[in-house]
């Protein structure tokens, strides 16, 4: 275990269906996640997450609550990894459709019913749709990674 721990964000951002939104990532095992990032020095966790919402997106979105925050640990891969501490926010679409603004760190989005999310998918992403599909807010939970590498890029 690691004991360096890094702050990040991701947020649940469904459309009228009730899908929700995930990003592919482009490089390593270009696993399925939230949109979402690190949070910045003196930056708070909703200002990281409204920002990499639209950097990774396009979408300009609200904040409306906090789903979890879960604390991941655990070596993917046998790799050294920091442990994070994520905050997992409910966002709101304020306009406009999601377009694939950071194509270095994300191959494609897409919009999934949360019943069948596609794999390969981070722990994080299934633990907090989950809980946001069970109607939870608030939650704290310790997640392992799984044996493919999470990676949330600054």
């Amino acid at each position: 275990m690691s004991y360096e721990v890094s702050s990040a964000v991701a947020a649940i951002i469904e459309d009228a269906a009730g899908r929700v939104l995930l990003c592919q990532q482009a490089g390593g095992h270009r696993l399925w996640g939230l949109p979402g990032g690190r949070v910045r020095a003196a930056e708070s966790p909703v200002h990281a997450a409204v920002r990499d919402i639209f950097s990774e997106t396009g979408l300009q979105a609200r904040i409306v609550e906090l789903v979890g925050l879960y604390e991941v640990t655990g070596d993917g891969c046998g790799e050294a990894m920091p442990d994070l501490s994520v905050h997992v926010f409910r966002g709101r679409l304020d306009a406009g459709g999601p377009a694939l603004n950071a194509p270095g760190r994300i191959s494609r989005l897409a919009w999934h019913d949360p019943a069948a999310l596609p794999e390969p998918l981070t722990a994080t992403t299934r633990t907090a749709i989950a809980d946001a599909a069970a109607g939870r807010a608030g939650v704290v939970r310790q997640i392992t990674r799984d044996m493919q590498r999470e990676v949330i890029d600054a």
